[in-house]
């Protein structure tokens, strides 16, 4: 039994193969030596070490097999993208054919603008600061008109009203819940009122005895009508998909048809169903957007060099229409049924079974897409986690499911050889 602790560096070098650097082990090695010294068991002091190191290492940003079943899952970063290229500079800010600098906009913004059908785009680094950064443009001290039913709060505690509060906007709710008309909005309207606001319930729906406001209608009012739609699918008919739009679509708002409805502008998200990188945009009537763009606070809100790089090769392949070749998230969605049996049956574990994959990421709440996978008694999820690289699956009646329409068929191999650990 030991009778005093090891030195924190000895234990730290102990733990080099885990291939953590040294600051990091030190830290660990002084954990386990407290922990050890408070418990009285100083035997345990290698074990509790490499456990502490082990915990460190999965902390760690590292890529995982998704096998839940949920194309879009927020903690899995959304919208799964490939993205490599060697060190270099690009033309971000600079304009080639002039020579000066050039504007951030000019490249995916653009071509975004283009397959949505809008006059204009601008590109900020998430959902939520797109509109933010349009309502605080469009209505700072004035008055925002929402429908009650519409003032949502999707995750990480994202509030409507609290977003309107901070743009200096003053919120107007009109309407019930369930039911809100456009004589609701039409009472509302002042010389105060700067923006009728529209906001997709991606993650709930209102089923019954409800009804709500078309875009068209708020158009007829002369004001501005912003619309934020969430999930960023550009247009309705899809057609970059041959078979044009899956069962599972039908009914989600698109940019190209709520902008040819009369919304001035329409705010969503890269990362959704757009199939790209973390991102917002708003897109609408150029002098919008223009408006925005100009405002002090996108400066604020800007993306970086490789988001937009990465939005722009997601926008061209929208304009080539061979988006279920090239953007991974279309790929999954649009796998077949019979493959994805399969490839379940040549994994040659478990009970192939049919099952639910949905989109996730506050898209189709409800909405299912018919999927098949593998099904192992009992919950080894934690087990699958700690494998290399992890595994993240999903428990349902006992039994722990992979879903593989979020699986690659590159990493089956990958998920064979996990499970059969």
């Amino acid at each position: 039994m030991q009778s005093r602790p090891p030195s924190v560096d000895r234990l730290a070098r102990q733990l080099a193969p885990t291939g953590l650097p040294h600051p990091l082990l030190v830290d660990v090695a002084r954990q386990a030596i407290a922990a050890a010294t408070m418990s009285g068991d100083l035997d345990s002091v290698s074990e509790l070490a490499a456990e502490a190191a082990a915990a460190a290492a999965q902390r760690l940003l590292q890529p995982v097999v998704n096998a839940t079943g949920v194309l879009l899952h927020t903690n899995l970063g959304r919208a799964p993208l490939a993205v490599g290229h060697p060190a270099r500079y690009s033309n971000v800010e600079f304009d080639l054919v002039a020579g000066g600098r050039g504007d951030r906009s000019g490249h995916a913004a653009e071509l975004i603008a283009k397959v949505g059908g809008a006059e204009a785009a601008l590109v900020v680094n998430n959902g939520a600061a797109a509109i933010l950064l349009a309502i605080t443009t469009l209505a700072t001290g004035r008055e925002v008109v929402v429908s009650r039913g519409e003032l949502v709060e999707i995750g990480g505690g994202f509030r409507v009203p609290e977003v309107i509060a901070t743009s200096g906007a003053r919120l107007i709710e009109v309407g019930t819940t369930n039911k809100t008309r456009y004589r609701d909005y039409n009472r509302a309207i002042n010389a105060e009122t700067a923006l009728l606001l529209k906001v997709h319930t991606s993650n709930y729906r209102i089923t019954g005895f409800t009804e709500s406001t078309g875009v068209e209608e708020l158009a007829s009012s002369g004001l501005p009508v912003a619309v934020d739609l969430g999930s960023g699918l550009l247009d309705a008919s899809c057609p970059w998909l041959a078979s044009g739009p899956p069962p599972w679509l039908a009914g989600e708002p698109a940019v190209r048809q709520t902008l040819a409805a009369g919304a001035s502008l329409v705010t969503f998200s890269g990362d959704k169903l757009l199939g790209g990188p973390q991102a917002g945009v708003i897109a609408g009537t150029k002098d919008l957007v223009e408006a925005c763009r100009r405002h002090p606070l996108a400066r604020a809100l800007r993306p970086g060099g490789l988001v937009l790089d990465a939005l722009q090769g997601v926008a061209l392949a929208y304009l080539r229409r061979d988006v279920s070749e090239t953007i991974p998230l279309w790929q999954m969605a649009t796998a077949p049924l019979p493959e994805l049996r399969r490839r379940a049956d040549n994994l040659g574990i478990g009970e192939v079974v049919d099952c639910t994959s949905v989109v996730g990421g506050g898209t189709l709440p409800g909405v299912g897409i018919p999927s098949a996978g593998i099904a192992i008694e009992g919950d080894v999820t934690p087990a699958l986690r700690r494998s290399s690289p992890p595994v993240v699956a999903r428990v349902e009646d006992g039994r722990t499911i992979c879903d593989l329409r979020t699986v690659f068929p590159e990493q089956d191999p990958i998920l064979s050889k996990a499970l059969n650990q």
